[in-house]
């Protein structure tokens, strides 16, 4: 059974959180990653590395960045072919063009603070962000993401952790091209982005697994089918105490509509068992595909 096509105004939203992601990035990599010097590893860590090896002002860690961006996006078409994501091909480019717009309207001689920490904290923040909206979109800014999937298809390695080990490499290399502090901040900007990916992309992703016992299913169904408009699954049960019989309702629900139904059921069923769980991983129609 085929899956529907997206509406017009689906595709425009999706477009619109890519170009959000992409901005995002784009921010955090030009306007505090590139003036401190973080190379905090991918592509955009390399590029600062080159910029300070290259002794030129025309090669800018923008142009650098943008350069190897379009090459991977190049090798991805000649390797990858079909599996190369159109989506992933827009936010590359649009993630690289911004930056190119800003090193023109915005130049910068300096970093925008003399606070390093605080500079650190936006660096792995905006990035992290943006990237945890186009995970969720299916998309990325390319760069090492393509490698990764072209590792994937022909060899056996760990890609993760060949990922992992390239980012070490690049954000120490800072301790030796740069200074001491430079590499020092580098090195903790990655642990940081490693753990805050992670749970951006976990919290974008939450939804509440609830559980209710109740003498009364009918009511409570209803309300999930068509004021919530979810599915829910009904099984029945037995006190362990008392021995009586009881319904178990399962369902998946958003956080917003978590908090209706447990409203509901504080008004109307007072005495209902209710078990709440938060999950980022819930496959099926309404969530996550599998």
């Amino acid at each position: 059974m085929e899956s529907a096509k997206p509406s017009r105004r689906q595709t425009l939203f999706a477009f619109l959180l890519m170009s959000l992601g992409a901005g995002l990035v784009a921010m955090g990599v030009y306007f505090f990653k590139f003036p401190n010097h973080f190379s905090m590893g991918g592509v955009s860590g390399l590029s600062i590395l080159l910029g300070q090896i290259i002794p030129s002002r025309l090669v800018t860690p923008a142009t650098i960045n943008t350069v190897i961006t379009v090459l991977f996006l190049i090798l991805g078409f000649l390797v990858l072919d079909k599996s190369f994501g159109l989506r992933t091909v827009y936010c590359s480019l649009l993630y690289t063009g911004i930056i190119q717009v800003l090193e023109r309207v915005c130049p910068l001689a300096r970093p925008l603070t003399d606070q390093k920490m605080l500079e650190l904290f936006f660096a792995v923040l905006l990035p992290a962000l943006g990237a945890a909206i186009l995970f969720n979109m299916d998309a990325s800014t390319g760069g090492t993401d393509i490698m990764a999937m072209i590792l994937k298809k022909y060899t056996g390695l760990d890609v993760g952790r060949a990922l992992l080990l390239s980012d070490v490499a690049i954000a120490a290399s800072a301790l030796l091209i740069f200074d001491i502090e430079t590499g020092l901040f580098s090195l903790l900007g990655l642990a940081l982005k490693s753990v805050l990916v992670d749970t951006v992309i976990e919290s974008l992703n939450r939804k509440k697994s609830f559980t209710v016992v109740t003498h009364f299913p009918e009511p409570v169904c209803h309300f999930i089918n068509e004021n919530l408009h979810r599915g829910a699954t009904v099984w029945k049960g037995q006190g362990a105490y008392t021995g009586q019989e009881q319904f178990i309702i399962l369902t998946a629900l958003s956080r917003q509509q978590a908090v209706q139904l447990r409203n509901y059921l504080k008004q109307t069923d007072p005495h209902a068992f209710m078990l709440i769980t938060n999950s980022s991983e819930i496959f099926g129609k309404g969530f996550l595909r599998a």
